[in-house]
């Protein structure tokens, strides 16, 4: 699969209303934007739910999301950027980092909220109408660099799969992709890269807000897998599972469903499991006990599934990470959060591609 490339300022998360990412400067108008709105996840009284945003008019270099919840539904979490809600009307401004788009660029930001109904049908960006289209001529010099040609011979494609924190934007995987050697690796997925200041190999599976527990009842992997055609996956999943309290046990079946349908379509997978990142939101109190739990089970799992052909290695990214100061909102992971997550995986990935 061809590289995409895009380029933005480094890697941050928000919580809403921090005022540490206030969007800076003004927005500027856009001239056609579309927008993909998804629930993540449900739960009784409360939802996740991730937002696409893409500008297909001139680059800006600040943006303002505008929409409105039909059933009286509430932001409680943001992350990604910052929200502001006035009755049914919601705001999100972007964060320090993600405020500049390039024409067809995309962003995304996710966010908790309470209640339930129907979902927001009409958006705006900097007060343009998104209609999936331009009202005239588009711009004549796009802004996003073009993609990458694929490297010569045969690399190892090598999918990333996950949730924000692999995907949203991810800026370990541009950290981890600067000190690989671009001939030997070929990161693939679905998702393009969401830009992380510098051009690199940006696909990925990382899908903000999902839950491995629900891409597995929901055998959404195998069509990710059947196109992308992955010789290796690094898998950090659990965390929104582990925020919205499934059972050990129910996420460790949902790996071992993963793998199966990873080796159903290709035997000889290596396949890279990460102890996951310790996350202490203020919404979760209970969170932090949870991923000790699932990360003390996961060696044991990975020893029993584990085969010569399709070995799985554990990768573990929770010793020495520390939520105050390695991410912004207790569970993205900042700047410093992003460079321990690639030194982290940096051995096994050599180690896979070798």
């Amino acid at each position: 699969m061809h590289r995409r490339t895009m380029a933005v300022l480094a890697a941050a998360t928000a919580l809403l209303g921090a005022a540490a990412v206030a969007a800076a400067g003004p927005a500027q108008a856009a001239a056609g934007c579309r927008v993909a709105y998804s629930v993540t996840n449900q739960w009784p009284g409360g939802f996740g739910a991730s937002i696409a945003i893409t500008n297909l008019g001139d680059p800006v270099t600040a943006w303002t999301l505008g929409f409105s919840f039909p059933s009286g539904q509430t932001v409680t979490q943001l992350w990604n950027g910052v929200a502001t809600q006035s009755g049914a009307n919601v705001t999100v401004r972007n964060a320090g980092w993600n405020g500049s788009l390039g024409t067809n660029a995309t962003t995304s930001v996710g966010f908790n909220g309470s209640g339930s109904g129907s979902s927001p049908t009409a958006f705006t960006l900097n007060g343009t109408a998104c209609t999936g289209s331009v009202p005239s001529t588009p711009p004549s010099t796009p802004s996003t660099p073009p993609s990458t040609p694929p490297p010569a011979g045969r690399a190892v494609k090598t999918m990333p799969l996950g949730d924000s924190i692999t995907g949203s934007p991810g800026c370990w995987r541009a950290l981890l992709w600067q000190q690989l050697p671009a001939e030997r690796v070929d990161f693939v997925g679905t998702l393009p890269a969401q830009g992380c200041g510098f051009p690199y190999d940006g696909e990925n599976e990382g899908h903000g807000g999902f839950l491995a527990t629900n891409v597995a009842d929901q055998n959404q992997l195998p069509a990710w897998l059947a196109a992308t055609g992955p010789d290796v996956v690094m898998m950090h999943f659990g965390t929104n599972d582990v925020w919205s309290n499934r059972p050990t046990a129910t996420i460790l079946a949902a790996f071992t469903k993963l793998v199966g349908q990873m080796r159903a379509q290709n035997p000889a997978m290596k396949i890279l499991v990460a102890q996951i990142i310790p996350m202490n939101p203020p919404t979760c109190p209970e969170c932090a006990a949870r991923v000790r739990d699932l990360n003390a089970a996961i060696p044991g799992w990975a020893a029993g599934l584990s085969t010569t052909a399709s070995p799985i290695t554990v990768v573990d990214q929770w010793t020495g990470f520390d939520p105050a100061t390695d991410t912004g909102d207790g569970v993205h992971p900042n700047d410093a959060g992003n460079r321990k997550i690639a030194g982290r995986w940096l051995p096994a990935v050599q180690a896979a591609i070798s």
